[in-house]
């Protein structure tokens, strides 16, 4: 069974730094595009950015650009989301989910999504 387990996640004070992690199991996600969402609460999920399967391409909602960073190893199955000078707008439940089709920021087109890692930023 197709599984994304996401960790990484934890309590950081403002400007700090993160770095999470998805790591697939049951099936290779190499020729899938990923993406990282979040939720916070009392709103809705948001896209954070996204990979090609190769790696080669990168996408980001604006207010992560320039902060955030998403790579991927695929000889290790794992995703991962580089998260630095973190505010406490950041705050929020941080989900991985993988698309067959290409790259995308839209939710609807991840057919496989993880539990989500917790992140806090603290004022």
């Amino acid at each position: 069974q197709a599984q994304l387990v996401e960790s990484g996640g934890g309590l950081v004070q403002a400007g700090g730094s993160l770095r999470l992690s998805c790591a697939a199991s049951g099936r290779t996600f190499r020729s899938y595009a990923m993406g990282w969402f979040r939720q916070a609460p009392g709103k809705e999920r948001e896209f954070v950015a996204a990979i090609s399967w190769s790696g080669g391409s990168t996408y980001y909602a604006d207010s992560m650009k320039g902060r955030f960073t998403i790579s991927r190893d695929n000889a290790k199955n794992t995703v991962y989301l580089q998260m630095n000078s973190l505010k406490p707008e950041d705050t929020a439940v941080y989900y991985c989910a993988a698309a067959p089709g290409g790259t995308s920021y839209l939710a609807k087109s991840y057919d496989y999504w993880g539990q989500g890692t917790q992140v806090t930023v603290s004022s």
